[in-house]
C-alpha cells in the first residue's frame, strides 16, 4: 500500500491534471482547475479468492472491486482519479480505477497506468514517457472556421429507432446482461478469412487491402446482433465507434498526448436484412466506410463544429449510468463498438508481474461492446458485450456457428 501510494504521489506530478477538479462553465461545458486537490486511493480486504470472480465479467460481481463515485455531488466536489486496491484471501490483488472522461480517453488512460507502473517499479519515466499536456494542438481556430461538413447528419444523428416506435424508452428498460465471449487466434483468422473472401453476393468484388481484425470481428458482431434480435429486413441499423485522432492528425498528435483524441463516428447506415442476407464482408466493407471518412479534414471540421456549439449538453447526451432513462442510447437496434486492441493494456507490471485480466469495470447498455486482446498475448482476443436478455443465447449461438 504504502508503494502504490508513494508511487501515486510521484505520477501525478507529471499527470497533474489527474489531480485538480471540474467546474461547470458557460454553454454546457466544463473547465478544468489545476488546484492540487489530489486523487483518492482506497485499500479492501477481501474475503474472496481470485477464482471466485470467475472470468471478471463486468456486472453486479465486480462492481466492489471499483471505487464507488458519488454521483450525488456537485462536480466541483468529485476527484478525477479513484483508486481502489482490494487484497483476496489468496494473496491476489486488483486494481480498479475511475476516471473522468471529461479529461481523458481510454488510450490516455492506459498510459496513465502503465507509467504508475513503472514508478511503482522503482524505474524513471524517460523524456518521451512524459505526458504532453499542451491542449492548443487540438484547439480550433478563434473563431472556429465553419465546419466543412455535416455533422449533425451524420455522426451527431440521432440513432435509428425500432421501426414503429417514437422513441427507445421501451428497449432502454429491458433486461440486458453482459458476457465474455473469447476467440481463440485461429477462430480470429476464420472470421478474418470469412471478411476477406468477398464483399458482396451481387459482385464478388474484394477489398483493396485486407479488412483488419477490428473490421472483421465489428462486422462479425454486428451480422450475430442483427440475426440474434430477429429484426424485420427493413430495420435500419447502425454501429457507432470512435477513432484515435493522434495518428491521424498532420502533424501526429504526440504519442504520449494527454487528453481526449478520440473522434465519433458512426458506421453507414444499413438494413438488417442487408447485413444478414449478404457475406460478412459486405458488413466489414461498411465498417470501413466509416472508418475512411476519419479523414484528417474531417476530424479538423469536427473540432471546429464541437467548438461552434452554443451549447454542448445534448452532444454530451447527459449520464450513462445503467437503468438511467437519459443520455443517448446505441442499443437495439444498433451497437457500440470500442476497439482496444493496439492499447498495451497488459504492461501495467507494479512490481508481482503482469496482470491476468484487464477490462472495462462495466458495461452500461444494450450493444455496449469492446473488443480487448487477450492476455495469452497470442492473437486471441475477447469480447466484452452487454445485450438483451431475451436475446444473448441466440447471439452466442451465431456467433460461434457462423465463423
Amino acid at each position: 500500500m504504502i508503494l502504490l501510494r508513494e508511487s501515486l504521489s510521484k505520477i501525478l506530478v507529471h499527470y497533474y491534471p489527474l489531480a485538480g477538479q471540474l467546474r461547470l462553465i458557460e454553454r454546457g461545458r466544463v473547465e478544468l482547475n489545476c488546484n492540487e486537490k489530489g486523487a483518492t486511493l482506497l485499500v479492501a480486504e477481501s474475503p474472496k479468492t481470485l477464482d471466485e470472480y470467475g472470468n471478471f465479467e463486468p456486472n453486479h460481481t465486480i462492481t466492489e472491486l471499483f471505487p464507488q463515485v458519488d454521483y450525488s455531488k456537485s462536480i466541483e466536489e468529485t476527484h478525477l482519479l479513484l483508486a481502489q486496491l482490494t487484497r483476496f484471501s489468496c494473496g491476489g490483488l486488483s486494481l480498479g480505477l475511475a476516471m473522468t472522461h471529461s479529461l481523458t480517453d481510454g488510450v490516455s488512460a492506459i498510459y496513465f497506468v502503465n507509467s504508475w507502473a513503472k514508478l511503482a517499479r522503482g524505474e524513471t519515466l524517460k523524456e518521451e514517457e512524459l505526458p504532453f499536456l499542451d491542449r492548443t494542438v487540438m484547439r480550433s481556430a478563434d473563431p472556429p472556421a465553419a465546419p466543412r461538413f455535416d455533422h449533425k447528419a451524420n455522426e451527431f444523428m440521432p440513432m435509428p429507432l425500432i421501426l414503429g416506435s417514437s422513441d427507445n424508452i421501451a428497449e432502454r428498460k429491458k433486461e440486458t446482461s453482459v458476457v465474455l465471449l473469447p476467440l481463440s487466434s485461429d477462430q480470429v483468422l476464420k472470421i478474418k478469412n470469412k471478411a476477406n473472401e468477398e464483399t458482396a453476393v451481387s459482385s464478388l468484388v474484394r477489398a483493396t487491402r485486407p479488412y483488419s481484425r477490428y473490421e472483421a470481428i465489428t462486422a462479425h458482431i454486428w451480422r450475430s446482433g442483427s440475426k440474434a434480435r430477429n429484426h424485420d429486413k427493413q430495420q435500419p441499423t447502425t454501429i457507432r465507434f470512435v477513432g484515435d485522432m493522434r495518428n491521424r492528425l498532420k502533424p501526429p498528435l504526440p504519442r504520449n498526448y494527454f487528453g481526449n483524441a478520440a473522434a465519433r463516428m458512426l458506421i453507414p447506415i444499413c438494413s438488417s436484412g442487408e447485413i444478414i442476407s449478404n457475406p460478412l464482408g459486405y458488413a466489414a466493407k461498411k465498417v470501413r466506410e466509416g472508418i475512411d471518412k476519419l479523414t484528417e479534414e474531417y476530424m479538423r471540421s469536427q473540432l471546429d463544429f464541437l467548438a461552434s456549439q452554443e451549447n454542448v449538453d445534448w452532444i454530451r447526451g447527459g449520464l450513462h449510468i445503467v437503468g438511467v432513462l437519459n443520455g443517448i442510447f446505441y442499443g437495439n437496434p444498433n451497437f457500440s463498438i470500442v476497439s482496444w486492441l493496439s492499447m498495451p493494456v497488459y504492461d501495467a507490471d507494479f512490481g508481482l508481474g503482469k496482470p491476468l485480466y484487464m477490462g472495462p469495470g462495466i458495461l452500461n447498455e444494450d450493444g455496449k461492446t469492446f473488443i480487448l486482446p487477450s492476455p495469452s498475448g497470442d492473437g486471441s482476443v475477447i469480447i466484452a458485450l452487454r445485450f438483451q436478455t431475451a436475446h444473448m443465447e441466440a447471439f452466442q449461438k451465431f456467433f460461434y456457428e457462423d465463423i
